[in-house]
C-alpha cells in the first residue's frame, strides 16, 4: 500500500517533477505579462502569449496533444492557417489606405523596410539554418505576426513557437527598440522637418485599391493568394461603407476570438526543452537585429529620396515601414514631437506603415513560391 502511495505520488503530483527549466519560463512568461499589463505593450498578444508559455511549462499537463483542446486549435488553426488569415483579414478591416494613397511614394520606403529580410536570411545561412529556416528567421524582420506565423508554418514549423514568440515580442517591444534607431540615423534637424498635408483620397480610390491590388499581386505573386485575398477583402468591407456588420465582425469579435487562440497555441508551443537551446537565443538575437535592420533600411531611403526632392520627407517615418501598424507610425510620431511638440508625423507615417503590410505579404508570397 504504501509503495503504490509514493508510486502515486512521485507520478501524478506535478510539483516532483518541477525542473529549473520550467520556473525559468514562468519567469519569461510573468515578463511578458507584466509587459502587457503595466506597460501596455501590445497586451491583446502579449497577455494569451505569456499565459500559454506558463500552461505549457505545468509538469505532467499535455494540452497539445491531438485530442487535447490546445493541440486542436492548434493543428486547425496554425497547422491549416486558419487563425492566421482570418486575423489578416481583421487587419484589412481596421487598415485606412489612404494614407499610402494620397502620398504613393511611401510605398517605397514601406517596400525598402523590407531589405532587412533577405540580408538577415543570409546571415542565418552562414550560421548553420538550412534554406527554409533561414527565411522564416528572416521573415521577423517584417514585424507582422500573422505573416510571420503564415510563413513559418509552411517553411520551417519546427521553429515556429520560437520565431512567432519572437516576432509577437519585437512587435511590442516597437517604442522601446525603434527610438535609438530613429536618433542614431537622424540628425535633429532632419527630425523637425514638418511635412505638408496631402491631398483627400476618394472613397472611389479606396474602395479600388483593393480591387486592384488583389489582382495585380495575386497575378504576379499566385502563393500570396491567401494572404492578400483574406487582408483586401476585410479592407474592402471597411471602405464599401455597405456592410457594416461584416466589417464590424471582421476587425472585432472574429479578430479578437482569432488573436486569443492563436497566442495561447504560439505561448503553449514554448516549452522549456524547445525554447532553453542556443539555437533559440540565436534566433532571438537575429529577431532582434533583423527588427533594427529594417526599420533602419526604411529611414535610409527616406534619406536618399530626399536627395533629389525639393519637397523633404521627414526620416522618422521612414522606421514605420516595418508592418507593426500603427505601434511604428506612433512612435515615429513621439520620437519626432520630442524635438518639436508642434510636429504631427502620424498619418504621415501611416503611409509607409501599411505600405509595409503589403510589401511582407509580397515577400512572404515569394519566399513560399521559390522554396516549397
Amino acid at each position: 500500500m504504501e509503495t503504490e502511495l509514493f508510486s502515486f505520488i512521485s507520478q501524478e503530483i506535478g510539483f516532483l517533477h518541477l525542473t529549473p527549466g520550467h520556473v525559468l519560463m514562468w519567469v519569461i512568461a510573468s515578463s511578458l505579462i507584466y509587459l502587457a499589463i503595466n506597460k501596455k505593450y501590445e497586451p491583446y498578444l502579449l497577455l494569451p502569449i505569456g499565459f500559454g508559455i506558463i500552461v505549457v511549462n505545468l509538469p505532467l499537463v499535455d494540452l497539445m496533444g491531438d485530442n487535447d483542446i490546445l493541440g486542436i486549435i492548434y493543428n486547425i488553426g496554425i497547422g491549416k492557417d486558419l487563425l492566421p488569415l482570418l486575423i489578416f483579414m481583421g487587419v484589412g478591416a481596421m487598415t485606412d489606405f489612404g494614407p499610402l494613397l494620397a502620398n504613393p511614394i511611401t510605398f517605397i520606403i514601406g517596400a525598402a523596410a523590407q531589405v532587412g529580410i533577405p540580408i538577415i536570411m543570409l546571415v542565418a545561412i552562414v550560421l548553420g539554418f538550412d534554406l527554409k529556416e533561414a527565411a522564416s528567421i528572416g521573415i521577423i524582420g517584417c514585424a507582422d505576426g500573422p505573416i510571420i506565423i503564415y510563413a513559418t508554418s509552411k517553411l520551417a514549423p519546427n521553429l515556429l513557437g520560437v520565431i512567432g514568440l519572437a516576432g509577437y515580442s519585437y512587435m511590442a517591444l516597437v517604442p522601446l527598440i525603434q527610438p535609438p534607431v530613429m536618433k542614431l540615423l537622424t540628425t535633429s534637424k532632419e527630425r523637425r522637418i514638418i511635412m505638408k498635408q496631402k491631398r483627400k483620397v476618394s472613397q472611389t480610390e479606396k474602395i479600388l485599391f483593393p480591387l486592384v491590388t488583389t489582382v495585380v499581386i495575386i497575378l504576379m505573386i499566385p502563393t500570396s493568394a491567401p494572404i492578400i485575398i483574406m487582408l483586401m477583402v476585410g479592407n474592402l468591407f471597411r471602405e464599401a461603407n455597405v456592410v457594416d456588420r461584416l466589417h464590424n465582425v471582421a476587425e472585432g469579435a472574429l479578430l479578437n476570438l482569432c488573436t486569443i487562440f492563436l497566442g495561447i497555441c504560439v505561448g503553449a508551443t514554448m516549452n522549456a526543452a524547445v525554447f532553453l537551446r542556443t539555437e533559440t537565443m540565436l534566433i532571438f538575437f537575429l529577431g532582434l537585429v533583423n527588427f533594427a535592420l529594417c526599420s533602419s533600411c526604411g529611414i535610409v531611403m527616406v534619406k536618399l529620396l530626399n536627395l533629389f526632392r525639393k519637397d523633404k520627407i521627414n526620416p522618422l517615418i521612414g522606421s514605420a515601414g516595418v508592418s507593426a501598424v500603427p505601434m511604428a507610425a506612433r512612435t515615429s510620431q513621439i520620437v519626432g514631437q520630442q524635438e518639436d511638440s508642434s510636429n504631427w508625423l502620424l498619418m504621415h507615417a501611416m503611409g509607409p506603415n501599411v505600405a509595409g503590410v503589403v510589401a511582407s505579404s509580397v515577400i512572404a508570397g515569394i519566399f513560399l513560391s521559390l522554396l516549397l
